[in-house]
């Protein structure tokens, strides 16, 4: 008989089990036996809640979009103009919760997937939209090119948030600098 109430706190188990594992081997190079122990559950009942490594591995990374999100909505919140806004993107997006070892690994390892694997591929997809239609949307007031300027920092986001979390020198507060610093050229060159 199963246990009611148990399948969101073992899926939730699944998911953190997932994203250790990502971190300690620095890629999707795990097994859902090496998950599922971490999990402390049989690979049988990791197998029947999300089917497979990839279904889990999606888990892990929607959740840790969900986290990113949040973050970036608690730095939206102090956000009264549209530079704010921006700002407030940016320095959501270089949050010291992103630097984790294990979100940098599950970060790596969806940039990694993506080209090969439609679902990965989506979710990043996904992700990229919301962050150039946020960008787009505080931009409007701001510049006569809100959509291409929008592109250019997201790409730059991303783009430094990889080297900053792959770097031994760089770190989260120079990235996050640097886009800043971009972002105040891009808003000069609109003026």
């Amino acid at each position: 008989m199963p246990k009611l109430g148990m399948e969101p706190l073992r899926r939730a188990s699944l998911v953190q089990a997932t994203i250790a594992e990502i971190g300690r081997a620095g890629s999707l190079d795990v097994t859902v036996s090496q998950i599922a122990r971490t999990a402390g559950m049989s690979t049988a009942l990791a197998h029947h809640y999300f089917g497979g490594k990839n279904q889990i591995f999606l888990a892990a990374m929607r959740h840790i979009l969900t986290e990113y999100g949040t973050v970036v909505r608690r730095y939206l919140a102090g956000a009264s103009t549209p530079r704010d806004r921006l700002e407030a993107i940016i320095e959501g997006s270089f949050d010291q919760t992103c630097f984790a070892p294990a979100t940098i690994a599950a970060w790596m390892t969806l940039y990694a997937a993506a080209p090969t694997q439609p679902q990965t591929r989506r979710l990043l997809t996904l992700y990229q939209a919301r962050l150039r239609s946020n960008l787009t949307h505080a931009l409007r007031p701001l510049s006569a090119t809100p959509q291409a300027h929008a592109g250019v920092i997201a790409a730059l986001i991303d783009g430094l948030y990889l080297r900053a979390a792959l770097s031994e020198a760089g770190t989260a507060g120079d990235a996050k600098a640097a886009a800043l610093d971009t972002l105040s050229h891009l808003l000069k060159d609109a003026a």
